[in-house]
């Protein structure tokens, strides 16, 4: 879980189910997306970001805003202190020693594979959780990490973790509401930023503030209104605090392709993230 002012990385804690609704995947069109007001009433289509095609996507949406780079694989070795309170962000999603989601990893990890480089830190990471403390970590640690981080298995630990606490929670509540490609990316982004839970800082909060809003599509809204009010709710929040307070991941991202009505993420696809252009064709 990042917190990145991007420059620097932003994440968050923790892990939420969601009971997932099985959706077929529509159609990828090689045709240009359908103008906004067009294709809003079409927008109940659910989408499917699990997908590997969009899946793949959404991982290098992600890294353009957390990482300033499209990637995403680069980061599995990523490690530092940030100065954000946390102590270490580290990997492809930003995951943090102070916040549990690194420990978690790290135990999982352990658990697939005992004898690893990270496993005789444990103990320290326990301690540290909760603060920003290296305590019994330091460069030593560091190191360690980006040993692991050249092996499949802590690749995969970190894919794994990175599901479990953030992309498939964000997907299944994205398709229980009854939202598009983009709809699910955008619960995914404000995810890994702000972190699962009902607290009205965090994803959940979020959600429910946008809900007083406006309807989702599976409650019989439409879904450009709809995640017009979840852009304006995760906006208050990001401006709480400093290492948020950059909104352009929302403004010059997410906005972009929701007023060109791309619903389904179609490529090719532009935008800036922290003034940074980017392009996936």
């Amino acid at each position: 879980m990042s917190k990145k002012l991007r420059p620097v990385v932003i994440g968050a804690l923790g892990a939420a189910s969601v009971a997932a609704l099985v959706i077929t995947t529509p159609a990828l069109s090689s045709a240009a997306p359908a103008p906004l007001a067009a294709q809003s009433a079409t927008a109940l289509a659910v989408g499917d970001l699990s997908a590997p095609a969009k899946k793949e996507i959404a991982m290098k949406l992600v890294s353009s805003a957390e990482n300033s780079s499209l990637d995403w694989k680069a980061q599995y070795k990523y490690i530092e202190d940030i100065g954000d309170g946390r102590g270490y962000t580290a990997g492809i999603i930003g995951f943090c020693s102070g916040t549990g989601d690194m420990l978690e990893l790290v135990e999982a990890y352990t658990d697939s594979v005992p004898n690893n480089p990270l496993a005789k830190y444990l103990p320290a990471l326990r301690k540290v959780n909760g603060t920003d403390s290296h305590s019994g970590l330091g460069s030593a640690f560091e190191s360690a990490w980006k040993q692991a981080a050249a092996t499949t298995a802590f690749q995969t630990a970190q894919n794994n973790e990175r599901d479990r606490v953030y992309f498939n929670p964000a997907v299944s509540q994205g398709k229980s509401d009854g939202l598009s490609n983009l709809g699910q990316f955008a619960y995914y982004d404000a995810i890994v930023m702000h972190g699962p839970g009902d607290s009205s800082d965090s994803f959940g909060g979020i959600r429910k503030a946008a809900m007083k809003k406006a309807k989702t599509p599976a409650q019989g809204g439409d879904e450009a209104t709809y995640l017009k009010a979840f852009f304006a709710a995760r906006k208050v929040i990001m401006k709480q605090e400093e290492a948020h307070a950059d909104t352009s991941r929302v403004d010059t991202e997410q906005l972009v392709f929701l007023n060109a009505g791309n619903f389904d993420l179609h490529t090719p696809l532009k935008w800036k993230v922290y003034g940074d252009s980017y392009t996936i064709n």
